[in-house]
């Protein structure tokens, strides 16, 4: 079995995280972690020339977080999960697509992912990336949400 954990730096990626670790899985459960991160686009930010460079900055810092965000998780999986085996990539590219992407290329069998829970303008204007997955997927999608005070 291939899971797939789509994960971001929020609360709702640390729940799918402990939905993943609260059960069992078979020996032969292979886990990929992934997260991903828009790119640059410095000719966007360049209307002036001294920033051009902040944005590759701001961009390099983000992916090194980025980086260290899998590296701690796939370090928190593989000790978890000692008999299976456990991976992570850092994807550049909008989530929705760089997932449903990676799910073909891994041939995964779940999808696992939080919901930011997003409504009205908020959903319009940012989208929902667990629900363009969970449409478009080419396999079984868990959508793990976080019960908030209304």
């Amino acid at each position: 079995m291939k899971i797939l954990l789509a994960i971001d730096n929020s609360v709702y990626s640390k729940a799918a995280l402990d939905s993943i670790m609260a059960r069992p899985w078979p020996k032969d459960a292979q886990f990929l972690v992934i997260t991903v991160i828009e790119p640059v686009y410095p000719e966007y930010v360049s209307f002036h020339a001294n920033y051009g460079h902040l944005s590759q900055a701001v961009f390099d810092e983000i992916k090194k977080s980025a980086n260290s965000l899998i590296g701690e998780t796939v370090d928190i999986l593989a000790k978890h999960f000692p008999d299976n085996k456990v991976t992570g990539e850092v994807l550049e590219g909008f989530a929705k697509e760089e997932i449903l992407q990676m799910a073909k290329e891994h041939d995964s069998d779940l999808i696992v992912l939080g919901s930011h829970s997003r409504k009205g303008l908020n959903k319009f204007l940012l989208g929902s990336v667990s629900e363009a997955v969970s449409a478009h997927s080419p396999c079984s999608v868990e959508i793990i949400k976080i019960k908030t005070k209304q």
